[in-house]
C-alpha cells in the first residue's frame, strides 16, 4: 500500500475516533498511529507506553505531558494522571505540588509576567497559583467546556485553547471571555501570537485559524498544508513563531509546515524528518529542534537535512519539548523528563517523578 493511501486510512480513523467520542472533539488519537512509533497503546487521550523496558514498573517516572519555566528559573511538569510536579535545580530533584487541583489529568501549563502559573486540565478547567506551585484556585469563570488543550501567556493576557474554541483572561480578572466567534464546539490544540498581534489556533480537524485584532472573527487559513503526498492536514499540534515572524506548524502525522506571509500560504519543509508525528518545536540558535513520536531532530538548513539527537534519550515517545536558553532543552516522555545541556545528547531527570500507575481518565470523577 503508498504511503499516501496508508495516511489516508489513518485520517478515516482519525475522523471516526473523533465522531465516536463525543466530547473529546479529536484528542490526539491519530497522532498515536504511526508505524514509527515504539509499541503502543491508546487510551482515550491517545497516551503510550513504550516498549523500550522490560515492564511497567509499579514506580516507574510519570508521563509528563506539559512543561513550563516560571520566575526564578522554577519548573513545573504537568503529568498524566498525577498532577503537578516542581523543580529548583533543573530538574535535579521533583516535589509533587498541586495542592487544590481537583483534576490529575494535566494537559497545558502556561507561566504568566506577574508570576502567576496556569495549569490546563482534562476536565476541571484551569487552576491559577501565586506562590510558586504550593497551592491552586480554579479559574473557569465563562469557560463553556473544562477541557484545556493549551494555555498561552502574552503581556497580561492569557488564552485558553478548548474544546469551543478559544477564551481570555485579562490581567488578574477571574472572568474568561470568548475571543470572538468562527470556533464554536472546535477543539484548539495549540496557540501562538504575532509581534502585531495576529492570533492563530491550530485545531483538530479544521486546520489553522488566524484573528487580526482589526478583524471580526476567525478566518480558516485554507491555501496550502498539503504534504508532499498531496495530503492536506488540518489536525495541528503545535504553533510557534520565529524572530522573523515566519509560523511553524507541526502536524499530527504530516509533519512541518512553513509560513512566511502570516499563514496565507505554507510549505512542507519537513520531508526528510523520519517521523511525521510532531509534538515539539524549539528554536535553537539557528536552528530548529522538533520532537516526533520517535525521537528528536534537528535542522539547520530549513529542513532540507534533519539531524536526529537523541544521544541518551532513553524513551523515543516525546510528549512536550521545550527551550530555555542558555539552559538547554527539556523533553516530557511517556517515562519522565529528560534534559539536554548541549543539544545533542541527554540525560534523565527522573528524581522525584516517580509514580504509581495514574487512574484511568475516564474513571475519574
Amino acid at each position: 500500500m503508498r504511503y499516501g493511501a496508508v495516511k489516508a486510512q489513518r485520517r478515516r480513523m482519525i475522523v471516526t475516533v473523533v465522531v465516536a467520542c463525543g466530547v473529546l472533539l479529536g484528542l490526539s488519537w491519530g497522532e498515536r498511529l504511526q508505524a514509527s512509533d515504539p509499541l503502543l497503546v491508546p487510551t482515550p487521550l491517545g497516551m503510550t507506553e513504550s516498549s523500550t523496558t522490560s515492564g511497567p514498573s509499579e514506580y516507574s517516572a510519570t508521563s509528563v505531558q506539559a512543561l513550563v519555566i516560571g520566575g526564578k528559573g522554577v519548573m513545573y511538569a504537568g503529568s498524566f494522571g498525577h498532577g503537578i510536579f516542581r523543580t529548583l535545580d533543573r530538574g535535579a530533584t521533583w516535589d509533587r505540588v498541586g495542592g487544590g487541583i481537583t483534576d490529575p489529568f494535566i494537559l497545558s501549563l502556561a507561566s504568566a509576567k506577574n508570576g502567576a502559573v496556569y495549569a490546563g486540565t482534562f476536565r476541571g478547567g484551569v487552576f491559577r497559583s501565586r506562590d510558586e506551585g504550593n497551592s491552586w484556585q480554579p479559574v473557569n469563570s465563562g469557560l463553556k467546556r473544562l477541557e484545556i488543550k493549551a494555555l498561552l501567556a502574552v503581556d497580561h493576557d492569557l488564552f485558553a485553547g478548548t474544546g469551543d474554541g478559544v477564551y481570555r483572561l485579562h490581567g488578574s480578572e477571574d472572568h474568561w471571555t470568548p475571543v470572538t466567534s468562527g470556533l464554536d464546539d472546535i477543539l484548539v490544540h495549540t496557540l501562538a501570537r504575532s509581534a502585531d498581534g495576529t492570533l492563530f489556533a491550530g485545531t483538530s480537524g479544521q486546520g489553522v485559524f488566524r484573528f487580526s485584532p482589526r478583524s471580526s472573527g476567525w478566518v480558516r487559513m485554507r491555501h496550502g498544508l498539503k504534504d508532499h503526498e498531496g495530503m492536506i492536514e488540518n489536525f495541528i499540534r503545535v504553533l510557534v513563531i520565529d524572530q522573523d515572524q515566519s509560523i511553524l506548524a507541526g502536524t499530527f502525522d504530516g509533519g512541518v509546515f512553513r509560513s512566511a506571509d502570516g499563514g496565507l500560504t505554507w510549505r512542507p519543509i519537513s520531508r526528510a524528518l523520519p517521523n511525521d508525528s510532531i509534538r515539539g518545536i524549539v528554536f535553537s540558535g539557528e536552528g530548529v529542534v522538533v520532537a516526533t513520536g520517535n525521537g528528536i531532530f534537528k535542522t539547520v538548513d530549513k529542513g532540507k537535512q534533519w539531524i536526529p539527537i537523541n544521544n541518551g534519550l532513553a524513551n523515543l515517545a516525546v510528549q512536550v519539548l521545550i527551550g530555555s536558553g542558555d539552559k538547554g532543552l527539556y523533553a516530557g516522555t511517556s517515562s519522565g523528563v529528560f534534559r539536554s545541556d548541549d543539544g545533542a545528547s541527554w540525560i534523565a531527570v527522573n528524581q522525584g517523578l516517580e509514580a504509581g500507575i495514574a487512574p484511568p481518565p475516564f474513571l475519574f470523577r
